[in-house]
């Protein structure tokens, strides 16, 4: 007998809903195997990124580490708009850094390791290690980490005016002229930066990479050293760090470079390269008019010698630096440059000095305000007192010299 219609009709109703009961099944289970795939692929990345290492290592210097999140890949993705192209902020050795808003509606920087290489992602981990351990205004502030993603991300807080390499290097109108009080201002933040990491931090840290690219300006144009990714901490007593030779050409210490011994006076000698470069207005490696690539140090160190700081100070300096403090800098400098580390300050004297030229030389007026013979003017390099006393009345040494060709850079 032929199947009444609802009997065909109940057949197809209970077909039709086996299929969907069975298709739900196939589809949550198929959810589940996803969502675990997806833990076993974080865990599987945290674990190759160094997670359990740092872990360990944040645990265990629990009592000197600032609290920082551990942020998921989801809350960074989607405050990148997915790593965006157009959020990107700079690109680097190490990484690539994005503008990203948080839920909560704070602006950070997020920085993306380019490869998962070894060394990269060590240098990640060192950051985060020795990021956790600094609580300094002029240091960039590490906000979090995340290491469940291919390459490792680490959170910043976010600092909006760029670098001071920028305003130094860069013909843009955009941006604003770095005064002399600017410069002596961010010169004084980032030695007292270095100052604390060197003396002050629960271990002393050598940075290893100052230069100018690697020091941000705030809203307010305040200085904040970045950059950690190379850096070292060393026990207290520990003299120096022996390692391959790693730097950036024109800021590299030539007794580093020749012993792969790094010191404290190492980071002195790159800061002194900083310094000039904010007296000049030159690039550590720059051109000469014979198109020649030529070291900012060695160019520096033999202007003063021949009486020509005046002739290679930037235009803005000539402008309006106060004469006896460009003076004194340019003299400060020349010691940060010395050949041999023992010979230089420390980051500490460094600090007071550069402070104590502000408080002695504050009221003095500015080059353009001088009627002066230039050469007769140059003359404090060699014999006139200006600078001894300066050094006398904050504490410095008084004896002046003139430091060796730096031939190996030639």
């Amino acid at each position: 007998m032929p199947k009444s219609p609802v009997k065909i009709a109940i057949i197809v109703s209970c077909s039709s809903l086996g299929a969907l009961f069975l298709f739900a099944i196939i589809w949550c289970l198929y959810r589940m195997i996803k969502k675990r795939n997806k833990i076993k692929l974080k865990k599987k990345f945290f674990k190759e990124n160094g997670g359990l290492l740092l872990q360990q290592q944040l645990s265990s210097n629990d009592n000197n580490v600032q609290r920082i999140k551990l942020f998921n890949s989801k809350e960074l993705k989607n405050a990148t708009d997915h790593f965006n192209k157009n959020r990107i902020l700079g690109k680097g050795g190490q990484g690539t850094v994005y503008e990203g808003m948080l839920a909560d509606g704070r602006i950070v920087a997020i920085k993306k390791c380019n490869t998962v290489d070894k060394e990269n992602i060590e240098n990640f981990i060192n950051e985060i290690i020795i990021l956790s351990q600094i609580n300094h205004r002029n240091v960039v502030k590490l906000l979090g980490w995340c290491l469940e993603t291919e390459v490792p991300l680490l959170v910043y807080e976010f600092i909006p005016n760029g670098t001071l390499s920028q305003y130094i290097h860069e013909e843009n109108e955009e941006l604003p002229l770095l005064t002399w009080d600017m410069r002596l201002r961010i010169a004084t933040e980032v030695a007292g930066a270095l100052s604390y990491l060197h003396s002050a931090a629960s271990l002393p840290i050598y940075h290893r990479d100052i230069k100018s690219s690697n020091i941000l300006l705030d809203e307010k144009y305040r200085a904040k050293v970045a950059d950690f990714g190379t850096s070292r901490t060393v026990a207290i007593g520990q003299t120096h760090v022996t390692t391959l030779v790693y730097g950036t050409l024109g800021y590299l210490d030539p007794e580093y470079f020749q012993t792969s011994q790094f010191t404290e006076k190492s980071d002195v000698y790159s800061f002194g390269v900083v310094l000039i470069e904010l007296l000049t207005g030159k690039k550590p490696i720059f051109l000469s008019r014979s198109q020649e690539g030529q070291n900012l140090s060695t160019y520096f160190i033999h202007s003063v010698k021949e009486n020509r700081l005046f002739d290679i100070l930037d235009t803005q300096v000539r402008k309006d630096g106060n004469k006896h403090e460009v003076m004194a800098i340019a003299n400060l400098a020349q010691r940060c440059l010395h050949l041999y580390g023992k010979k230089r300050p420390t980051m500490t004297e460094i600090v007071k000095e550069l402070e104590g030229v502000q408080k002695v030389y504050h009221d003095q007026p500015n080059f353009e305000e001088f009627d002066y013979v230039r050469n007769e003017e140059m003359r404090p390099w060699n014999d006139i007192s200006i600078l001894s006393r300066s050094s006398l009345e904050i504490g410095e040494p008084s004896s002046q010299f003139v430091l060796p060709f730096l031939s190996h850079f030639d």
